[in-house]
């Protein structure tokens, strides 16, 4: 996408969208994305492929740059795009239908830079979380996130609204045995941290000077045994008594915030 500077010619098929209905679900395989970030950085994201743009003409004004020559545009109202999205969902003009990212590989994307932490979810379930941090994580440069593909929420506009922009950045890795690769992590040179609340350490005292890697388990639950078992260390983050823990993305920002400053 060129630069609003540049000029924005929409250029491409553009129709409206037949009686306004939706079913409020992607086609088979596609992801649903919603939102002025979302939507804009999947546009410039040369590696998602994309199928169609519901817009209002405000919508597309508001996008950095022109949209792809011979781009599918359905021009639609807003009460209509209301009904393609999660309910009260912020659609904000602009629904787009993409392929998924395509599956990366731990061995792709660790690179060993102390500047640059990995980030490990074990069974974060909830969409905005994930969210919030993949959008944390793009704040401050992390390497990537990895989580277990069965207990993980899959690409969706929910996510990405939450992630706003940052889904298309950050490089989100899915496994089949999260233990399996906390070892290879390990192998590549990272410091292992898990954060828990009842740890004895605070994250200050735990962070090393190279390559980390912050392991964030479920609320409630925490990580589990066995990822425990496959950190280097277990630390905390040191908040007052008078609240028993924080939101886990909350958390993740703050680890990572701690990991940049150390």
């Amino acid at each position: 996408m060129s630069k609003r500077g540049q000029g924005k010619a929409l250029r491409g098929r553009a129709g409206r969208m037949k009686n306004g209905r939706g079913s409020g679900r992607a086609s088979s395989g596609m992801v649903r994305l919603w939102g002025r970030h979302a939507v804009e950085a999947a546009l410039k994201n040369p590696n998602r492929q994309h199928r169609k743009l519901w817009a209002t003409r405000e919508g597309v004004e508001s996008l950095d740059g022109e949209l792809p020559v011979d781009f599918t545009v359905e021009w639609a109202e807003a009460p209509d795009l209301a009904r393609l999205v999660a309910r009260d969902a912020p659609h904000q003009g602009l629904v787009l239908e993409s392929e998924p990212l395509d599956d990366l590989f731990l061995a792709d994307v660790l690179d060993n830079d102390p500047a640059r932490p990995v980030l490990v979810l074990d069974q974060v379930t909830d969409p905005h979380n994930v969210g919030a941090i993949l959008r944390s994580a793009a704040a401050f440069n992390a390497c990537c996130i990895v989580t277990q593909d069965r207990h993980a929420p899959p690409e969706s506009g929910t996510l990405a609204k939450s992630a706003s922009g940052a889904l298309e950045i950050v490089p989100w890795i899915r496994v089949v045995n999260l233990a399996r690769a906390l070892e290879e992590i390990a192998e590549a040179g990272y410091w292992r941290i898990g954060l828990d609340g009842e740890a004895e350490s605070t994250l200050a005292e735990a962070l090393p000077a190279g390559p980390v890697c912050l392991v964030l388990g479920a609320e409630g639950d925490g990580m589990r045994h066995n990822i425990v078992q496959h950190c280097d260390a277990i630390a905390k983050l040191p908040i007052s008594s008078d609240m028993e823990s924080l939101n886990v993305s909350n958390a993740g920002a703050i680890a990572l915030y701690a990991a940049a400053t150390r």
